[in-house]
C-alpha cells in the first residue's frame, strides 16, 4: 500500500464526500456540515478530479452515486470511524468541566418517564454539557445512527446495524393508564370492553397488546391512534377511554393525581429498553464517557428492572 497517495488527499473532502454518500442531496449536505452549497460544489468537483470519476450524478433532487462512488464509501467510511476515533485520543474528557453538545435519541415514553431524573442526575456530573434530545423509535434509530444525527440512542430495539452496539438499561412492563378511579384494577373482559387509545409512531391501529390478545383468542376496541405519550393525558381525561404503555410512562403520567396507573390485566412478555450506538464510538472518550454517565446516572432505581 503506497501511503503517499495520502498526501494528496484533504479530510474536508473525504467529509463531504461520506455526507453526500448518506444525504444524497446537496442542500442537506450544506447544512448538516454548516457549510454554503458552493462550497459543497466546489468541494463535488476537486472530489471528481481526485478521483477521475463522475462520483454522483444527478437524478431529480437526488444525487445518485456511480459504482466508483459505491466502492470508494466501502473503503472509506470505515477509515473515516478509525481516523475520528485516533484524533479523540488526543485529549481526555472531563464531564465536570465539558461544554460539548451530545445528541441522544429517545423514543417520547422515554422521555416523558426517564429523562426528568436522568437530566436531574446530568446537571449535578455535567452542569455545562448541552444535551439535544432527538425523538426515535424503533423503526428510525438505525437510519439516525448511521447518518451521525445522534451518537446514542435510548428505545426498544429491532433490526440494528452490524457494528451496533446495545446495552440493557431495565425491562418495560406494561401498565394500563385510565382516568377513573376504581377500587379494583380492570378484568381481561372489562380491558376488552372498554375503549382504547393507541400510541403508534406509524399510525397503527394495532400493536403489542394486540398481538398478546390474539394469542388469548381475546381482541379489544382500538378508538383513537396518535403518534406520542405525552398526549395521552389531555386526551385521557374525563373520559372511560384507557391506554396501554409502559410501567414508567404511565407512573409519570399518574404521578400529578389525575390519571390512575394500574397493572395489566393478563400476563404479558416483558420488553426491553436498551441504549445503543455504534462501535466505532467505543475509543472516544467523550462519548464513551457520555454513555457511561447515561447508564451510571440512572441508578438502579430505575435501571436493570
Amino acid at each position: 500500500m503506497n501511503r503517499n497517495e495520502l498526501r494528496k488527499a484533504d479530510i474536508n473532502l473525504m467529509v463531504v464526500f461520506e455526507t453526500l454518500m448518506l444525504e444524497r442531496n446537496v442542500t442537506n449536505v450544506a447544512k448538516k456540515l454548516f457549510l454554503g452549497q458552493p462550497t459543497i460544489s466546489s468541494a463535488l468537483n476537486r472530489l471528481r478530479t481526485m478521483f477521475n470519476d463522475p462520483l454522483f450524478i444527478r437524478v431529480g433532487h437526488r444525487m445518485e452515486p456511480t459504482a466508483r462512488a459505491e466502492e470508494i464509501f466501502r473503503h472509506l467510511s470505515p477509515a473515516l470511524d478509525s481516523l475520528s476515533v485516533a484524533l479523540s485520543l488526543t485529549h481526555d474528557f472531563d464531564p465536570s468541566s465539558s461544554t460539548m453538545t451530545f445528541r441522544i435519541g429517545m423514543s417520547d415514553d422515554v422521555e416523558f418517564g426517564l429523562l426528568p431524573p436522568l437530566l436531574r442526575a446530568l446537571r449535578q456530573e455535567a452542569p455545562k454539557v448541552v444535551f439535544v434530545v432527538q425523538n426515535v423509535d424503533h423503526w428510525r434509530i438505525s437510519d439516525l445512527l448511521v447518518s451521525g444525527d445522534i451518537t446514542v440512542g435510548i428505545t426498544q430495539t429491532r433490526g440494528l446495524p452490524a457494528n451496533a452496539k446495545r446495552k440493557l438499561l431495565r425491562h418495560i412492563y406494561p401498565a394500563v393508564l385510565r382516568a377513573d378511579a376504581s377500587d379494583t384494577p380492570l378484568t381481561i373482559d372489562e380491558y376488552c370492553s372498554r375503549p382504547h387509545v393507541l400510541v403508534s409512531h406509524i399510525a397503527n391501529v394495532s400493536g403489542f397488546a394486540d398481538e398478546w390478545l390474539a394469542q388469548l383468542g381475546r381482541s379489544r376496541q382500538v378508538v383513537l391512534s396518535v403518534p406520542q405519550y405525552s398526549s395521552l393525558p389531555a386526551l385521557l381525561a374525563g373520559t372511560d377511554l384507557i391506554a396501554s404503555l409502559p410501567d414508567y410512562a404511565a407512573e409519570a403520567m399518574a404521578a400529578s393525581g389525575q390519571l390512575y396507573k394500574e397493572p395489566f390485566p393478563f400476563k404479558a412478555p416483558t420488553l426491553e429498553l436498551s441504549m445503543v450506538w455504534l462501535s466505532h464510538v467505543d475509543g472516544d472518550p467523550p462519548n464513551v464517557g457520555c454513555a457511561h454517565d447515561l447508564k451510571r446516572s440512572w441508578g438502579s432505581a430505575i435501571c436493570c428492572r
